[in-house]
């Protein structure tokens, strides 16, 4: 509880121990299994960062090429998966679909033992991807598109899967970072919460089905949506401080600057900056980045407010012709990596999670039998 006697959400409360992830000292830095963030974006593909989180070690050139193999033999989608992708309306969030996705595939293809723990984390990370560009272009294009592929990473796949042709190496090659840079961020609340499944033993699909539920609400997930919106609205750079005062000045919210661990600054978002950047130069304009930087001035200068990680992966993503909605999905397809290697983690040194709570409530009071209660408050 903080000073004014109002709950702050658990902030730095230690609630259990990880070899996953580190935000680093002083709320600044951030590894994987010890690896810097910087070292992993800058000289890494994201399924060897996922097989890093989910086997505690880097693959060697021939285990990676084992994994993503198999990967690639798992991404056909189930035909009781695509006729339930099919009825689903395209109206429907596409968080909304994701979560569904996996629950259905709980159903079709349930853990039936944690020893499946490995090849089901592998299986989602395969056809989450496929469940997102499915639905989306059945319901966009009114085709249904083949889910396999030779493509053999997750990012080059999913930008084929979605455009219907092969995406330039630079598209690809920023997805990927965006991949890496999404996968794992220690008890964030998604991640929290799928531990909080894991520790009742429930099944894998039900304790990342929780995790995409609490991805889902804007104060986690959907700030990168909620960042391009932003800049969708600026024709131009002059554009950007007199709107940013005045909405600062009502005490609207500004998704994508400032995060509840780091102090000083997201080590993610330089990284994805500089993508941003590349990704504008090769497009021939760079309007929207120019943009992102003034809304970056701009808060810095009023609040004190550096990005986070979402801020810049919007213009990033716009770069590539991805759509708006699909942002935070893409978020889910990289993250399930992280969640599932908490999840084992969870298990293989589990203790239920039940803290307890400060109760405010009324004090001890006596049963009102149904014909006194006529009055307000029974008063």
């Amino acid at each position: 509880m903080t000073k004014n006697g109002k709950f702050d959400g658990l902030a730095n409360v230690t609630a259990g121990a990880t070899a996953i992830c580190t935000v680093g000292k002083e709320g600044t830095g951030l590894t994987y299994r010890g690896y810097s963030i910087e070292d992993l974006a800058g000289q890494a593909r994201f399924e060897e960062i996922a097989y890093l989180l989910l086997y505690g070690e880097l693959p060697t050139e021939q285990e990676l090429n084992d994994y993503d193999n198999r990967l690639m033999s798992l991404r056909g989608l189930p035909a009781e998966l695509k006729a339930v992708l099919e009825q689903l309306p395209g109206t429907a969030d596409p968080m909304d679909v994701m979560r569904t996705g996996c629950s259905v595939l709980g159903c079709i293809e349930p853990e039936c033992t944690f020893d499946q723990q490995y090849r089901i984390a592998e299986r989602m990370l395969a056809l989450f991807p496929s469940i997102l560009a499915y639905w989306y272009r059945f319901h966009r294009d009114g085709i249904r598109i083949d889910t396999e592929s030779e493509e053999r990473t997750v990012s080059g796949y999913f930008l084929h899967l979605l455009s219907g042709t092969k995406p330039p190496a630079l598209h690809q090659r920023a997805l990927d970072v965006s991949l890496i840079l999404y996968a794992e961020h220690e008890f964030n609340a998604s991640t929290f919460a799928a531990r909080v499944a894991a520790s009742t033993l429930s099944d894998m699909y039900s304790c990342v089905t929780a995790a995409i539920g609490t991805l889902r609400g804007p104060l986690h997930g959907g700030a990168n949506e909620a960042a391009m919106e932003l800049i969708s609205r600026f024709d131009s750079i002059e554009d950007v401080e007199p709107a940013l005062k005045t909405a600062l000045a009502r005490k609207e919210k500004i998704m994508g600057f400032g995060h509840r661990v780091y102090n000083v600054s997201d080590p993610r978002s330089p990284i994805i900056e500089g993508w941003s950047r590349r990704l504008a130069d090769d497009s021939g304009d760079d309007r929207v980045f120019r943009i992102s930087k003034e809304i970056e001035t701009v808060m810095w200068q009023q609040k004190k407010l550096f990005p986070n990680l979402d801020f810049y992966s919007a213009s990033t993503y716009h770069y590539m012709g991805i759509p708006v909605p699909l942002y935070t999905p893409i978020f889910v397809c990289s993250r399930v990596s992280g969640w599932a290697a908490h999840i084992m983690e969870q298990r293989a040194d589990n203790a239920l999670i039940r803290p307890t709570a400060d109760y405010v409530g009324s004090e001890e009071r006596s049963f009102v039998p149904m014909e006194k209660r006529h009055k307000a408050h029974y008063g």
